[in-house]
Order: structure tokens, then C-alpha cells, then sequence
């Protein structure tokens, strides 16, 4: 019986694991009625919740930095895997999904969820601290690997239109991804204590850390949860882009929500840190994410782009290079003093609202 495991997990957070497999398995690739289609999006929802619980179980258990690694890198798993399952199923019209879904990431993540927590922690403390010695140089990576992976693409001139040749698609993932594993590296090694909560942060709000037996129990499920949204999403993805072609909304829309599926449990756990006055675990979280992205998203497509009969598409369009540039520039502002008000993160929040606006009417 469920309360004779050694755990004090929720039940509902056992039973939306085995839920979503239940549903992924007796589905399968049949075309989803109404009532299905409703069935499966609350599946994935709480699968997404449950992800959320089980990887901060681990996570606490852990201890940070490491826990904020393993819930970035656990958020980026679905999201690779969910580019390159649509990425195989689709046609053309696909080859720009994964530039797509990962600027829509940097804006989420630079943006909605840094603009959220500073805005909640700076209503509920009044200003928020956090260790520029973590920050300054989280975004100085996340700046490098956009550029590199986002802009430069649509200034080189060995293939056409916005896209890399062989050989630099495959120095862009190379670089990427050792780039990524130097920061891997500096968070959780050689600079762990920059990347720990800043002085005056609440610790003493947590509860113990879980045992073995409980953290163990958590992981297991937590894949089982990312298995199940991965294929529960995949299962939607073909109502989703009906429903985007149905509203008139350009084919990026379905990066746009891609993004904002996969960082949700990402958004929950940076959300209940700043609320705690943790606000550097969720810079942790939100950076993390956007640094994981890309460093893990880019090699993945690159690599699969050898198989597919159309060019990857990574160059953004000279208005979201601008919009690019004015988030890092903000963000560049806001976490360069190591405290943080209200106002700044309604700027950021403005921003975000800009981003979904013009995703929306480009």
C-alpha cells in the first residue's frame, strides 16, 4: 500500500506518474477524440506538477547548487526530446522549431521568470538580495552561447539564409557544449559558493532533508514524469499546431508553447524560492535553464540536422535580435547590483508581455 513506503510524498504525486504512462501506452498514436484530448492535457499537467515535486525532492536531498542543476537539466531533457520528436514527424515547416523554442526559453526565463520572482519577492520583502559573483557570470554565458547560436547565423555567408554550414553547426554545438560543461563545472565545483543562497536568505524555512529511500523513490518517478510529458505533449502536438493554424497565428507560436510547457515546473520552483526569500535559487533556476537550452538543446539538433533533408534554421529576425539585445542589456542592469526591487522586475515582465505580443502579431 501507498502509505507503507518508506516516504512522505503527496499520493497524488505517485499516482500522476503512473497516470501519464497509463495514457501514453494505451494511446499510442491514435487520433485524440474531445474527451481524450481534454484527458491527456490534464494528464500532462499534472505529470509537469509532479516533475516539479519529485525533482525538488532530489533536489533538497542534494543540496544546492546541485538541486537547481538537476531541475534545469531535467527541464531541458523534455525539451530537446520534444523538439526532435516533432522535429521527425513534421515537414520544412519545422526546421526553425528548435530556434524557435529555444529564444522563446531565453525570453521566458530572462524575462517571465526573473520578472516574476524579483516582482513577488520585492512585494513580500521590499528589495531582494542575491551574489553577483553567481549571476554576472550565469549571463555572461547565456549572452555568449545566443549570439553565437542565434545571431550569428544570419550574418554568415557559407550558406544561405539564416543558417550555419555543416562545419559550423558542428563548431556551434562543439562550442556550446563545452561551454556549458565549464559552467556545469564552476557552479558546482570550483565556485560552488558563489551560487549559494546570499546572505539573510531564509534557510530555516526548509524542511529536513529527505532521506535515501525518499530521494530515490522521487527520481524514479521524476523520469517516469519527464517520459510521460514528453509523450503526452507529443500526442497533443498535432491539436496544438491545428489550433495555431486554425487562429491565423504564425507556425513560432508552437516553439512559444513548447517553451512554456517545459519550463513550467522551472517557473513553480523559481517562484516558491523568491517567496521564501531564496531569490538566488531562482536566478539559479532561471539562468540555469536558459544556459541548459542551449548548451544541451543546440547539440541535439545539430546532430539530428545531419538526418533531416532541409537546412537548420537558427537565425533570429532583426526584430527579435533586438529584443534580444534589450533583455540582456535590462538584464545586465538588473543583475549587476546583487539586490533587486519591484520595479525592476516590472520591467523585465514588460518585456516578457512584449515578447508574447509580437510572437503573436509579428
Amino acid at each position: 500500500m501507498i502509505k507503507k513506503l518508506p516516504t512522505a510524498l503527496p499520493v497524488w504525486t505517485l499516482i500522476a506518474p503512473v497516470l501519464a504512462a497509463g495514457l501514453l501506452l494505451g494511446m499510442g498514436g491514435a487520433s485524440l477524440s474531445a474527451w481524450a484530448l481534454g484527458l491527456v492535457s490534464a494528464a500532462l499537467i499534472a505529470a509537469v506538477l509532479a516533475a516539479v515535486h519529485h525533482a525538488e525532492v532530489v533536489a533538497h536531498r542534494v543540496g544546492e547548487p546541485l538541486g537547481s542543476l538537476l531541475l534545469a537539466v531535467a527541464v531541458t531533457v523534455i525539451e530537446v526530446a520534444l523538439i526532435v520528436s516533432l522535429m521527425l514527424a513534421g515537414g520544412e515547416g519545422t526546421n526553425a522549431l528548435a530556434r524557435d523554442t529555444v529564444f522563446s526559453a531565453i525570453m521566458i526565463v530572462c524575462n517571465g521568470i526573473v520578472g516574476l520572482c524579483i516582482l513577488l519577492g520585492g512585494v513580500r520583502y521590499k528589495e531582494v538580495a542575491f551574489k553577483v559573483e553567481g549571476t554576472s557570470p550565469a549571463l555572461a554565458v547565456l549572452v555568449a552561447l545566443s549570439v553565437l547560436t542565434l545571431v550569428l547565423p544570419s550574418f554568415t555567408t557559407s550558406s544561405p539564409g539564416p543558417t550555419f554550414s555543416n562545419a559550423q553547426l558542428a563548431f556551434a554545438g562543439v562550442a556550446s557544449l563545452l561551454l556549458y560543461g565549464v559552467f556545469v563545472f564552476v557552479q558546482t565545483v570550483r565556485h560552488r559558493d558563489y551560487f549559494l543562497p546570499a546572505d539573510g536568505a531564509d534557510d530555516d524555512a526548509h524542511a529536513p532533508p529527505p532521506s535515501t529511500a525518499v530521494a530515490l523513490i522521487s527520481l524514479v518517478l521524476l523520469m517516469i514524469c519527464l517520459v510521460g510529458v514528453v509523450g503526452l505533449a507529443k500526442l497533443l502536438a498535432p491539436s496544438i499546431e491545428a489550433g495555431v493554424r486554425q487562429a491565423g497565428a504564425p507556425l513560432a507560436v508552437v516553439g512559444v508553447i513548447i517553451a512554456l510547457l517545459v519550463l513550467l515546473p522551472e517557473t513553480l520552483a523559481a517562484v516558491r524560492a523568491a517567496m521564501a526569500n531564496r531569490l538566488q535559487t531562482s536566478l539559479n533556476l532561471a539562468l540555469g535553464s536558459g544556459i541548459a537550452s542551449i548548451g544541451l538543446t543546440v547539440p541535439a539538433v545539430a546532430l539530428l540536422s545531419l538526418f533531416l533533408p532541409t537546412s537548420l534554421v537558427l537565425g533570429l529576425s532583426n526584430t527579435h535580435m533586438v529584443l534580444l539585445m534589450l533583455t540582456f542589456g535590462v538584464g545586465t542592469l538588473t543583475l549587476g547590483t546583487g539586490r533587486a526591487t519591484v520595479l525592476h522586475g516590472a520591467v523585465h515582465l514588460v518585456l516578457f508581455a512584449v515578447f508574447l505580443f509580437l510572437a503573436v502579431v509579428p
